[in-house]
């Protein structure tokens, strides 16, 4: 999956506290995420998005964080245990062509997939992992940077999850984002 992977270095920039103002967790995940989920954050990087979600499915949930770069999982183990949030986040290293569901395979009931796609090498085989991940009926949002992402380059993106079996629910907006709501098909096992 790591075919031009963000620098560890930029990981330190993205959890800065004023990048809220841009990208709210909290806004953005609420109409998703409910107390005792699991939810499955990848490329969290050092964890903007997955301390959030850690708070947001509470104790009796939890959060899978993959990531193919360690050093970025180690800051946001870090970071968890510092928010006391560590017994909620599951920090795997991923191969960079395949998430490895594992544990986590048919038992995720959200995924978040934030700034990442460009970042893969094949996105019919991520999504496909995704899917794997997935229960059926599941959701997972997709957004990737305008800056990094053309539309055109995003319907192809939606173009391989549908062909992994996650259907389009809907647009999202999303502040500097191409943004999309996806399922998994209730029947779909």
């Amino acid at each position: 999956m790591a075919h031009r992977v963000c620098p560890y270095w930029l990981g330190f920039l993205l959890v800065n506290p004023f990048r809220r103002l841009m990208h709210d967790p909290e806004k953005i995940m609420c109409p998703f995420v409910e107390k005792g989920m699991t939810v499955l954050d990848i490329g969290p990087g050092m964890g903007f998005f997955t301390l959030p979600l850690a708070e947001m499915v509470g104790p009796g949930g939890r959060v899978f964080a993959v990531d193919v770069q360690e050093k970025m999982l180690q800051s946001l183990k870090s970071r968890a245990g510092k928010a006391r949030l560590a017994d909620r986040i599951i920090t795997r290293v991923c191969k960079p062509d395949s998430l490895d569901p594992g544990e986590f395979e048919g038992t995720v009931d959200f995924a978040l997939v934030f700034a990442v796609v460009h970042e893969t090498s094949d996105e019919r085989a991520f999504f496909l992992d995704i899917s794997r991940s997935l229960k059926p009926g599941a959701r997972c949002l997709v957004a990737e940077p305008k800056g990094h992402v053309s539309i055109r380059e995003f319907e192809q993106t939606l173009s391989a999850a549908g062909q992994a079996g996650l259907h389009l629910e809907g647009r999202q907006k999303i502040n500097r984002c191409h943004a999309a709501l996806l399922s998994k098909n209730p029947q779909t096992k």
